[in-house]
């Protein structure tokens, strides 16, 4: 009888001592990839890593020479449960909107306007106008406007194109001249020395590059 339990326990102390063999070189084999010191988490495939930087900023001024006009016509209508447009148009919860463009903030005629888009101050620029469209409680914190904003660059531009278009038709701002390709600053020359005495090079200056709605 002693040397049938110890048979068993023979067989139960192998089986132990091999799973644990087992489980070491399993572990050695298929041993993770930990983040590299300093480094937080793992890589996700698809997302960039916010050390790379947001995509560049396109100026307002090159979207909207390239803005479509009857996108920001269709894109309008979301703002008319608020908003008229056309001249002489009554205010609604809104106010009417016709030469909006190039006027003072908060200016319309009989529409009472909030204190903080009172008090912000200046005219509505197509830089401003984006500011304000791309998300109103920024803009001014604390004004009526409901609206939650554009996000999108192009539909900003498009629908001011279209404001423009009601009694603004103000001139389009000038796109930035972009970059000459493969352009390189000039190095410098140095200047020659001659003895003791360095003279000096005089550098030619260099050319200058040529140059919805609120409650």
């Amino acid at each position: 009888m002693d040397d049938r339990n110890n048979t068993i326990a023979g067989w139960v102390l192998g089986g132990g001592i091999a799973a644990l063999g087992l489980s070491i070189a399993s572990g050695m084999y298929f041993h993770p990839e930990l983040p590299e010191v300093g480094k937080q988490g793992y890589a996700i495939e698809g997302v960039e890593s916010g050390e790379a930087g947001g995509a560049a900023v396109v100026p307002i001024a090159t979207l909207l020479a390239t803005a479509d006009i009857a996108k920001g016509e269709a894109i309008f209508k979301k703002c008319v449960a608020c908003h008229t447009i056309a001249a002489g148009g009554a205010n609604g919860i809104g106010p009417n909107l016709n030469g909006v463009l190039g006027k003072p903030l908060a200016s319309h005629a009989g529409f009472a306007y909030s204190d903080a888009l009172k008090s912000k101050g200046g005219t509505w620029t197509f830089e401003a106008m984006s500011e304000w469209l791309a998300n109103p409680k920024k803009y001014a914190p604390g004004n009526k406007m409901t609206f939650a904003g554009l996000g999108n660059p192009e539909e900003r531009a498009a629908v001011m194109l279209y404001i423009n278009s009601q009694g603004s038709n103000l001139p389009l701002p000038a796109a930035p001249a972009a970059p000459a390709e493969g352009a390189e600053p000039a190095a410098d020359t140095a200047a020659p020395i001659s003895g003791d005495a360095a003279t000096p090079t005089t550098k030619a200056p260099t050319e200058a590059p040529a140059q919805a709605s609120p409650n």
